[in-house]
């Protein structure tokens, strides 16, 4: 000890101020977004927080909730902050307590067909479905959603099992709202499936097995990028579900959460976000052009209405009697 001091003194003497290094924040992100997403707002983000460091985990959202409750059990939380698609978890985890009010300064910008007045979630992103179809098999994209009731689309239409995939569950949801379960007992009628995962209905759509498919934006965009012979359009009636970001509450790193919710909800964020082909939060960024998506607010105006504490609850019911209808021989 006697020495060290002697060292430091004659640094200080010589003018010698030795630098100590400051310890980094720490944030851990869970989120449902794809790798590349959540990959370069990371990027961006440590560019502009040198100091923090930037951890995430990327699953689906059943995968991820699964990981936040058995490390609830365990008492030890990893996650910082949450950002997936499934309105309905952040509802239930409002619900029991476990998140943390905060009222970003970004957040008065954001256009949204959810809103949580009291700011224990706030969306991030717009994520919207559309009809998406194979060029090869539809000539006239579709206007509304009667069309897939027409000659065009028999036995060649599907949606995503809603038991597999939040996004399919939540449009179902919206559909059978808005459009009353009679419309699916049409697109029944007309000979339509129940396929996989919502990547894999775009999958089999560009594969021609299908002639369409309600569609997730950036899965199909990325396909027509790559060369897919796939369209996109929206009826008049969209399918919007916003991606909500939450902070958990008696996170140590609270500090950096709240910079991260204020970095995503920016505009630097939300440009990361538009050019991902989907649509941002803000309607001071714009959307990329040439690939049937509309603007922010074109697609709030648009939205279909549903209840989500409602669709909580009645979530198994809603999935089992689409999984009944589209059963039907």
């Amino acid at each position: 000890m006697r020495r060290a001091l002697l060292v430091l003194m004659a640094l200080l003497v010589t003018g010698i101020v030795p630098v100590i290094a400051q310890p980094k924040e720490k944030l851990m992100v869970y989120t449902s977004m794809k790798e590349v997403l959540i990959g370069e707002i990371r990027d961006a983000f440590t560019k502009k927080y040198p100091n923090i460091q930037f951890d995430y985990y990327s699953a689906g959202a059943g995968k991820i909730m699964a990981k936040i409750a058995a490390e609830r059990q365990s008492g030890k939380l990893v996650v910082d902050v949450l950002w997936t698609s499934e309105i309905p978890d952040f509802y239930s985890l409002k619900k029991e307590g476990v998140l943390q009010k905060y009222e970003s300064p970004e957040a008065k910008y954001v256009v949204s067909p959810l809103n949580d007045p009291d700011y224990e979630f706030t969306p991030a992103r717009l994520g919207t479905l559309g009809i998406t179809y194979n060029t090869n098999k539809i000539k006239t994209p579709p206007t509304q959603w009667s069309d897939l009731l027409g000659p065009a689309y028999k036995d060649g239409f599907a949606i995503a099992n809603p038991a597999l995939s939040g996004t399919s569950m939540v449009s179902v949801g919206m559909i059978a709202n808005n459009l009353g379960w009679d419309f699916i007992q049409k697109l029944r009628a007309n000979g339509a499936k129940m396929g996989q995962g919502s990547g894999q209905v775009v999958d089999d759509t560009a594969a021609g097995d299908l002639a369409a498919c309600i569609g997730v934006d950036y899965i199909t965009i990325d396909k027509i990028k790559l060369g897919a012979p796939l369209g996109f359009a929206y009826p008049k009636e969209m399918l919007v579900i916003p991606s909500p970001v939450a902070i958990f509450k008696g996170t140590p790193n609270l500090a950096a959460a709240q910079k991260f919710v204020d970095f995503l909800l920016s505009k630097e964020g939300q440009t990361i976000i538009a050019n991902n082909y989907t649509l941002p939060v803000r309607k001071d960024v714009p959307i990329v052009q040439g690939v049937g998506l509309v603007a922010p607010d074109e697609a709030v105006k648009r939205a279909m209405k549903i209840d989500y504490l409602k669709l909580m609850v009645e979530k198994q019911a809603v999935i089992d009697k689409f999984t009944e209808i589209m059963q039907k021989k």
